[in-house]
């Protein structure tokens, strides 16, 4: 199972009941984070996340509503405790942000890898972490941004004829389906050897911020999860989602639909919409799955067999 909070579902500046884009992931006891804005340590605290366990750390953009939380995360996260490595992803131009950062940061008691602009699928080579595949996609917004999706693998079901005709020792079938390969007295036996059907895992998209391009929905495609922006709940809106490069309701939900996702969270609201609920019409009409984002609101994704 796959536990999600919505830390903060504004954008542009933090507002009374807003803190700014960032969504926290913990899976099997490992935390990552996409975005880290202004309000996000306040919203773990709130949130009882805890800071040791964050990995992964993935910036959409380098605009200060997406960024400019990280400064005193890193800090927090070093005075909990954390020596081991913490890996940060970013378009081009996070490592330049990253040195400027650690200037104002006298000491961390763990590493900081930094990932820039990375171009095609990839897994971080870090216990379960390695478990997850990492998606990015470039996006359509004032400056260079991108989008993630991560997909959650699973390991494939038991097949116990296989490994009764393979001659695989009971007391290592537990084993074959939590490792790759064990060696037991003289011989070397192989996850492929107990183990049959491959399942689905769980895909999780994150797309923000940008106008709505014709790659999203590919790009989305499957998602157990679509979370998007909606900056503008308005359709009279639209002239300013363009101008802003951002998103309405209605575009967004066009987008779930388009790329047959099972839900849709929106988030990233402007200032100006006070009460986001009061539009959700404007995309469940397109979408029907569609959740309004909240700060705060915490969902699960489980595997579907």
């Amino acid at each position: 199972m796959i536990d999600l909070i919505l830390l903060g579902c504004g954008g542009n500046v933090p507002m009374p009941n807003r803190f700014l884009s960032s969504l926290f992931i913990n899976y099997k006891g490992r935390k990552i984070l996409i975005d880290c804005g202004e309000g996000t340590q306040v919203a773990m605290k709130k949130n009882n996340c805890g800071f040791k366990g964050i990995d992964l750390i993935l910036i959409t953009h380098l605009h200060g509503d997406h960024i400019i939380g990280l400064i005193g995360l890193l800090q927090t996260i070093g005075n909990s405790g954390k020596t081991d490595d913490l890996t940060i992803v970013g378009p081009t131009g996070i490592i330049d942000t990253m040195n400027a950062i650690k200037v104002l940061i006298e000491y961390l008691p763990y590493r900081v890898y930094v990932i820039e602009n990375p171009r095609e699928k990839f897994s971080l080579d870090k216990d379960i972490i390695s478990d997850i595949e990492i998606s990015t996609i470039d996006l359509d917004h004032s400056t260079e941004c991108m989008g993630y999706s991560l997909y959650f693998k699973r390991r494939a079901k038991f097949d116990r004829e296989k490994a009764l005709a393979n001659e695989v020792p009971q007391k290592l079938w537990k084993k074959l389906q939590e490792s790759d390969t064990v060696v037991y007295g003289d011989k070397t036996y192989h996850s492929d050897m107990v183990l049959g059907e491959e399942r689905k895992g769980i895909k999780l998209s994150f797309i923000t911020d940008t106008r709505p391009i014709f790659e999203i929905p590919e790009f989305i495609y499957g998602s157990d999860l679509f979370v998007c922006e909606g900056m503008y709940g308005d359709d009279l809106d639209i002239s300013k989602a363009v101008k802003n490069k951002h998103m309405t309701f209605r575009e967004a939900a066009n987008l779930a639909n388009n790329g047959k996702v099972d839900r849709l969270l929106l988030t990233h609201f402007s200032p100006s919409l006070e009460e986001p609920k009061e539009f959700a019409q404007n995309a469940t009409k397109f979408f029907k799955n569609t959740i309004i984002g909240e700060d705060g609101l915490s969902l699960n994704l489980s595997y579907k067999d």
